[in-house]
């Protein structure tokens, strides 16, 4: 069965197959899979045959259904998604009544022929970097059952990793897609803030997804890109195809930089090793000009947990929730929850002056330094399944710089930063390269992205999951 995005949905419209098929093939991927790997934490048989069924009717009739016709989607369970309840990874949604409409990204899916199969399991609120909760269960990887697929959009990359669909939906505020990506050998994008417009606005988090390919994401892209009037952060210009542009674009003598920590991160020497020499490769490969600057920010890592901790905290305040609802939380939120409940104004003014500085620096880096960064992706590999994370990296103390090190600045910095396979490590565990370049250059992620799929072609899917 043909288990890409673009593979399907032309399958679909030239009617080789039927939505109904496609949609009957991922169901039968995901009853075969899920119960090993927890990554569907919902389904919704009888709509998504409903749906597919729609499309085909459409296609019988002479008309173009869109971009995805028929495509299988999973849906991460932090977004609604009309007809399915959205549990936020907690038992404090555990009895969500079904959404009676869908976010603005899954509208545009669903517009553009997507099939909704059901949601995939979400760490708590988002909150953590494995997908394991008191609510749903241990959500685990497809190369390795004992390790998490990273979190917290652990749930979707576990779902395209094994094959149950070709692309699910995340959201990434500090490399809740792109941590997964690395850790299940995909292709994470966390666009530039704005590029995907969501139905309420946020200082860090941006909707994507995970895919097995760059062209997969460049076509999701055009799907759910494009400014909307209820999110004034969306007006943003952009390619008129980021399809043509993972093709066309020169990059021809733009500056390439490489950090292997951005000056501050305790990161694990194969992981380093192994990125490093795709970063080579791709410089090589695009005909890129290595900058000599070398990248030396402070860690702010704590000043983005205290703004996200202190918001998120004042969001559940105003919902209802109250000390009995917080001990029924997983761990990490729990934890991060209680630490944002007893900021003070004072720290939390002094923790956003430090990220305008954290931005400041990091867009004169873009403007003066160089138009591409490259990094590893995460500080280590997938770890143990139930966590915690590893405190110790490489045998050094982690602790001030975490598993994920690196991507909250992406967040921070509204930038455009993608991660896709970079190799494996001895113990055959995949390894991630992370591109980042300016606001608003999706199109040169994307293409740098697909120069070196082009040149360097990684598996699709995890170790023992061939497409069937």
């Amino acid at each position: 069965m043909m288990n890409s995005v673009l593979s399907i949905s032309s399958a679909v419209r030239s009617k080789e197959i039927s939505a109904t098929e496609a949609t009957h093939a991922a169901l039968a991927r995901i009853g075969a899979h899920n119960d090993a790997l927890n990554a569907f934490v919902h389904l919704d048989v009888e709509a998504a045959l409903r749906q597919a069924k729609r499309i085909d009717d459409c296609i019988r009739q002479g008309q173009d259904p869109g971009l995805l016709a028929g495509v299988p989607v999973g849906v991460k369970d932090l977004e609604n998604c009309a007809g399915m309840p959205t549990r936020k990874g907690s038992l404090l949604y555990a009895n969500a009544a079904p959404a009676t409409t869908d976010s603005i990204h899954c509208a545009r899916l669903r517009a553009a022929g997507a099939v909704f199969l059901g949601k995939t399991a979400t760490a708590e609120f988002g909150m953590d970097a494995i997908t394991a909760t008191r609510a749903a269960g241990i959500t685990r990887n497809p190369w390795n059952l004992s390790l998490t697929p990273g979190g917290s959009s652990g749930g979707s990359a576990a779902a395209v990793s094994a094959g149950m669909v070709p692309i699910a939906t995340g959201s990434d505020a500090g490399g809740s897609i792109r941590s997964p990506a690395g850790f299940t050998g995909l292709v994470g994008l966390k666009p530039s803030h704005g590029r995907i417009p969501r139905d309420r606005e946020t200082l860090f988090s941006c909707y994507g997804a995970l895919t097995t390919t760059v062209a997969d994401t460049a076509r999701y892209l055009d799907v759910v890109a494009g400014p909307h009037p209820a999110d004034r952060m969306s007006f943003l210009g952009g390619a008129s195809s980021y399809e043509t542009a993972i093709e066309a674009l020169d990059v021809t003598g733009l500056r390439c930089a490489w950090s292997s920590d951005y000056g501050y991160a305790v990161m694990d020497d194969e992981i380093v090793h192994i990125a490093r020499n795709a970063a080579e490769a791709l410089v090589q490969a695009a005909r890129l000009v290595v900058s000599s600057h070398e990248l030396r920010l402070r860690n702010h890592r704590d000043d983005w947990l205290i703004v996200n901790a202190s918001r998120g905290w004042h969001e559940l305040l105003a919902s209802g929730c109250n000390e009995a609802d917080l001990k029924r939380m997983s761990p990490r939120p729990q934890a991060a929850f209680r630490r944002g409940s007893i900021v003070d104004m004072a720290c939390f003014t002094a923790a956003e002056r430090n990220l305008e500085i954290l931005r400041a620096e990091f867009g004169r880096f873009f403007n003066e330094d160089a138009d591409i960064l490259l990094s590893p992706d995460a500080a280590t590999t997938a770890f143990a399944a139930e966590g915690p994370s590893p405190a110790l990296i490489g045998g050094r103390d982690a602790t001030d710089t975490g598993v994920e090190p690196l991507h909250f600045v992406a967040n921070t910095c509204w930038n455009p930063s993608i991660t896709i396979p970079a190799g494996i490590t001895r113990d055959g565990l995949p390894v991630g390269l992370m591109i980042t370049c300016r606001v608003g250059r999706d199109d040169l992620v994307l293409r740098l992205a697909k120069i070196w799929e082009d040149a360097q072609p990684w598996p699709h899917l995890a170790p023992g999951y061939a497409a069937s």
